[in-house]
C-alpha cells in the first residue's frame, strides 16, 4: 500500500468496478469525506477481482448471474436490494442494460495508469468505469470501451490503446490483488485507513467518517509525542 504523503491520512480503497456495492461505497466515502473538513486525505484506488476466471471477452450476463446465484429469480431478488441501496445514495442502476459480465483486469490497469498521473484523474477514471458499466451497460473489459473512458477523462487514448495491447502492469495489478487477499480481504469495498484500520463493506458515511477521524487523532497524538521526545 502507498506511503503517507505529508500529514495527510492515507486511504486505500480496495474495489472492483464490476461490484455495485463498490459504487455505493464510493458515494458513501464521498459523503464521509465531506464531514471531515479538518482532516486531509490522500486516496488511492486499489484493485480486486470478484471473478478473475472470466475470459477477456466476458460472459453473457444472464448466464453468469444464473450460475452464480442459482437461477435468474434468485439473482433478481439480490439485485432488487442493491437497486434500493443505490437509490438511497442517488445511483439509478440500469442492470437490465448490462449484457456482459466483464473481466476487470484491464480496467484495473487503466485505473492504475490514471493514478500514476494524479489522484484526481484516478478518481475520475473509477467513476467513469462505474458509470459505463452500471448506468450504460458497457463491457468494461473491452479495449475499445476502455480507450473511450481514457479519452473521456482527458488521458491519452492512443497511448492507452498501445498499453492495453501489451502486458504492461498486468503482473503488478495481480500482485496487488494477491496482497489484498493475503491481508484478509475477501470482499469489497474495503477501506484501509492509514495502514492501521480496515472498514469492510459499503458502510454509512458517519461510520466511515468516525473511523477516519479516530485514525487522524491517533496520528496527531503520535506526531506530538515524537516531537516531545
Amino acid at each position: 500500500m502507498a506511503d503517507n504523503k505529508g500529514n495527510a491520512l492515507q486511504i486505500d480503497i480496495i474495489s472492483d468496478v464490476m461490484c455495485p456495492w463498490c459504487y455505493i461505497g464510493k458515494r458513501n466515502f464521498e459523503a464521509a469525506r465531506s464531514l471531515l473538513d479538518d482532516v486531509d486525505l490522500t486516496v488511492s484506488w486499489r484493485p480486486y477481482q470478484l471473478d478473475s476466471t472470466l475470459p477477456k471477452e466476458g460472459k453473457d450476463r444472464k448466464l453468469y448471474l444464473s450460475e452464480k446465484f442459482g437461477g435468474e429469480e434468485r439473482a433478481a431478488e439480490i439485485y432488487k436490494r442493491i437497486e434500493d441501496a443505490g437509490h438511497a445514495v442517488g445511483i439509478d442502476f440500469e442492470f437490465s442494460e448490462i449484457k456482459v459480465s466483464p473481466n476487470t483486469l484491464d480496467a484495473h490497469r487503466l485505473i492504475r495508469w490514471a493514478g500514476g498521473q494524479s489522484e484526481e484523474l484516478q478518481d475520475k477514471m473509477v467513476l467513469r468505469l462505474f458509470e459505463l458499466f452500471f448506468l450504460e451497460g458497457a463491457n468494461i473489459g473491452d479495449d475499445h470501451v476502455l480507450v473511450g473512458a481514457a479519452d473521456h477523462i482527458g488521458m491519452d487514448g492512443d497511448l492507452v490503446r498501445r498499453l492495453l495491447a501489451s502486458s504492461a502492469d498486468v503482473e503488478e495489478v495481480k500482485a496487488e490483488i494477491e496482497t489484498a487477499q493475503r491481508m484478509g480481504v475477501t470482499g469489497v469495498p474495503c477501506f484501509i485507513i492509514d495502514q492501521r484500520y480496515a472498514v469492510a463493506g459499503a458502510q454509512p458515511p458517519e461510520q466511515l467518517a468516525n473511523a477516519m477521524r479516530q485514525a487522524a487523532a491517533e496520528k496527531l497524538e503520535e506526531a506530538e509525542y515524537s516531537e516531545s521526545q
